[in-house]
């Protein structure tokens, strides 16, 4: 049985701040098309709107549990609000939306007016800043100048000089540039690199059957320019994220498109305009006059009911809301029709994209000269920007946030390449299905359990040929589906296999069914319901889990994070160190007290790395205690946001949390790149342990280490009993280890960079 439908939700808010523009961009779809809605509009939005908006955005997050909304404050120009009335929406955004969920917030701007006290406002809220930009002078000005015809270029090159300063680096999120085929393709290509953006995103010139996109020279003008810039692009080794181009990479492999123009992915994104009106994507602008209009706005309904209405309900059809020639059209699933206002023509919208030539024929070409290395860039941002972020003594957050963005790539790929050697039929062809049906309707559930340290590591494991014995081999991809389902309260029937007498579902729990052994069960999740057959077996779970063959995954709860307590997980005992079996409730209890005291000391004394935690810690792995009773602890290499640990005090297990979250970001940064030259072995001798150790475990242990010897610094200048001779030791034994892992000259650029960046925050310590 497939899923029921799952409840609709927007989880991407446009704000329209400002409704006038200092630039008359003729391209613009707000000005210069059929939809002049702007012109009846206060030209800013009250702060009275700004709270309504911001209390249905929260409401919205709140009935939805979203774990994240996207707020993208657009105009018009954004900036023509002044640094003043800026402050009051951020704060107010902040105030509403961040106690109940994950607030990221964007802007979209011309950069005309960027300075630097706009730079420090929007790096005071962590705001992500996106920038316009056509290619060199003579591609942007042809369409992006003043109104009385003056070019924006220096300005705008200005504005990207300001943001690419150390203090702002993180707050830009890319390059938006619109295609004109009249312009040279790498010429473009090459200005906008010379930037050095974290992101290119190359975008169609908005246009329909009514009023089609020029075609100089007639033919897949579009296409041929795109290719271009894709095979310049792929040559160059893909220096940068290009969206539209990963975009193809991912839904080659049946992943999300991550983008309204491509794809099948569901629309969750709505517009709230100046005055407080709920409207569709302002793309639909260019199709007729009123086309974006729902009827609504913030004072009188809810985000649920713009979620659900009518206009939106038609875009979230996926495949069956195509016409004909798209759903027969064999890269249906990578193209998705195209942006939806590029199908409108004669009064509807059931057409091809007016683009459909261009599209069809690009993706034939991406597909068949795929880039050399793994698909899809995993960074967003150049290896040195992110690099020295994560080199920073104080955390980062939003370096951590790139680092899930990256795993989740990765995880999604390794879960592709698992289906991949399914047989035809089976439970594990059945989940697949399910979990990509559940991709579509559910992604935020998706990403929250195969998030979960051990998908991965099982996923390694059963593609390394290892899923024997208590471990789950491919069949396991119906108990993640079935997880998620359940995550996502949302109806599901499967198979789901049963490893030596244990069912388990990760991040929910294990039924424990001994009758079984080796074998499966029938999986029924509901609505607040689980039930499991196993022949004459059934067990059923309700809300408060009173059934004793059930286990259910527990949480370790403090004020603001939740970490789940891992000890029922069979592919959780990928540590160096053997796992504790099942805790009892009292030993449970007794973890949860020490987390919650552990992680107010991490908050209090290394505020930046809680932060970080934060962002990307999501397991605890009770370990069983060595007979020396010693604290330890340890990370492993496939288990990105696990953590296991011995049970130990507060103020040892913040320290031990902090140190191995150490590891496990370093481990992130090596999918990423290569950080030690392999061609040069070596065995460097280190202060904390008597036996030569490799290059690679030498980086690890100064990158941990510097973070311990940070604590410790903190608690000395606290003047905690014995702190100042832990501190001297962990920052000796780090900066001894600095020295002769760099004699040893056996890192590549990228790892050295981070070496120095390292060695830099530790020079600045007292002695």
């Amino acid at each position: 049985m497939s899923p029921g439908p799952a409840r609709a939700a927007l989880t991407e808010f446009v704000l329209k701040v400002h409704s006038r523009c200092d630039l008359a961009c003729d391209h613009c779809y707000v000005y210069e098309h059929a939809d002049q809605s702007w012109r009846r509009r206060p030209a800013r939005m009250t702060p009275e709107v700004l709270r309504a908006a911001a209390g249905r955005i929260a409401e919205h997050a709140a009935a939805h549990h979203l774990p994240r909304v996207s707020v993208i404050l657009h105009g018009g120009e954004p900036l023509l609000l002044g640094p003043e009335r800026l402050r009051r929406v951020l704060a107010d955004l902040r105030a509403a939306v961040a106690p109940v969920t994950d607030l990221r917030i964007g802007m979209q701007t011309n950069g005309v007016l960027l300075s630097e006290r706009f730079c420090d406002l929007l790096a005071e809220y962590d705001v992500a800043v996106g920038v316009s930009l056509d290619g060199d002078r003579a591609a942007n000005d042809r369409h992006r100048r003043f109104r009385n015809g003056a070019s924006s270029h220096d300005q705008v090159l200005r504005a990207l000089a300001l943001i690419r300063r150390p203090a702002y680096r993180r707050l830009w999120s890319g390059l938006l540039c619109t295609v004109d085929v009249r312009n040279d393709p790498l010429a473009v290509y090459e200005s906008l690199l010379a930037e050095g953006p974290p992101r290119i995103d190359f975008l169609l010139p908005h246009a329909t059957w009514d009023s089609p996109p020029p075609r100089p020279g007639g033919g897949a003008a579009y296409a041929d320019w795109l290719r271009a810039v894709y095979d310049r692009w792929r040559a160059d080794g893909r220096p940068v994220p290009v969206r539209l181009f990963d975009s193809l990479r991912s839904t080659a492999g049946g992943g999300p498109s991550g983008t309204e123009w491509l794809g099948l992915d569901p629309v969750d994104l709505a517009v709230i305009e100046t005055d407080g009106e709920w409207e569709q994507a302002d793309s639909l602008k260019t199709t007729y006059d009123g086309a974006p209009a729902t009827g609504m706005t913030v004072f009188s309904h809810s985000a649920d009911d713009v979620a659900g209405s009518p206009e939106l309900a038609r875009r979230r059809a996926g495949r069956a809301g195509l016409s004909d020639e798209c759903r027969r059209c064999p890269v249906v699933a990578q193209c998705g029709g195209g942006l939806f206002a590029h199908r409108y023509g004669d009064g509807h919208f059931d057409h091809p994209s007016v683009y459909c030539v261009d599209l069809k024929e690009l993706i034939v070409h991406v597909n068949e000269n795929p880039p050399a290395s793994a698909p899809a860039p995993l960074a967003a941002e150049p290896a040195d920007d992110l690099i020295d972020r994560l080199a920073a003594s104080t955390g980062d957050r939003s370096a951590v946030r790139r680092l899930v963005e990256a795993q989740t790539a990765i995880v999604r790929a390794l879960l592709g390449a698992v289906a991949g050697d399914l047989p035809g039929a089976g439970p594990g062809a059945d989940g697949w299905a399910a979990l990509t049906d559940l991709d579509r309707h559910a992604p935020d559930s998706v990403a929250r359990v195969t998030a979960h340290p051990y998908v991965r590591a099982w996923a390694v494991e059963c593609l390394a040929g290892a899923g024997t014995g208590a471990r789950y081999g491919a069949d396991y991809l119906a108990a993640i589906a079935a997880a998620v389902a359940r995550d996502a309260g949302v109806t599901l029937r499967l198979a789901v296999p049963v490893r030596a007498g244990r069912l388990h579902l990760p991040t929910v729990g294990t039924v424990l069914l001994p009758e079984v052994g080796d074998g499966a069960a029938e999986v029924h999740v509901g609505p607040g319901s689980l039930r499991v057959t196993a022949g004459a077996v059934t067990v059923r779970v309700d809300a408060a889990g009173n059934e004793p063959r059930w286990q259910p995954t527990r949480a370790l709860v403090a004020d603001d994070v939740t970490v789940l307590l891992e000890d029922g997980d069979p592919h959780r005992d990928c540590h160096r160190l053997p796992a504790a079996g099942r805790l009892d409730d009292a030993t449970a209890a007794h973890w949860a007290t020490t987390f919650g005291a552990a992680w107010t000391i991490v908050r209090d004394e290394t505020p930046g790395h809680a932060e970080e935690l934060r962002a990307g810690l999501r397991a605890l792995v009770p370990l069983r205690r060595s007979g020396a009773g010693v604290s330890e602890a340890s990370t492993a290499r496939q288990a990105f946001g696990g953590v296991a640990a011995t049970e130990t005090d507060a103020g040892s297990l913040a320290v031990l949390l902090v140190h191995e979250f150490q590891h496990s970001k370093m481990n992130a940064l090596l999918d990423l790149y290569d950080l030690v030259d392999g061609t040069r072995p070596a065995g460097i001798t280190v202060g904390w342990r008597p036996d030569p150790r490799p290059p690679e475990a030498v980086l690890q242990g100064i990158y941990a280490h510097a973070a311990v010897a940070d604590i410790w610094r903190v608690r000395a200048d606290r003047h905690v009993d014995g702190a100042q001779a832990v501190y001297r030791r962990y920052r000796d034994w780090t900066a001894e280890a600095i020295g002769a892992l760099e004699r040893a000259d056996a890192l590549t650029p990228v790892g050295s960079r981070l070496l120095r960046q390292v060695a830099h925050a530790v020079a600045g310590w007292p002695s």
